[in-house]
């Protein structure tokens, strides 16, 4: 994907770095730098998710 130099700047990003997107609750998306440590913390988050997925529902209630 190609960014303008601007936002690169902005992001602090250089050539070939890696970026994540996400969607924000508002509905639109967000360009962050990659970060291996928060990688890291969403993996596991979404495996606690999908491991108590039945009482995160009954919680939720």
């Amino acid at each position: 994907m190609r960014l303008p130099s601007e936002v690169l700047s902005r992001l602090q990003l250089a050539d070939g770095d890696r970026v994540i997107l996400t969607e924000s609750p508002e509905g639109g998306y967000r360009l962050t730098p990659y970060d291996p440590d928060f990688e890291q913390q969403m993996a596991a988050a979404e495996d606690g998710m999908r491991r108590y997925r039945n009482t995160l529902k009954a919680l939720a209630e």
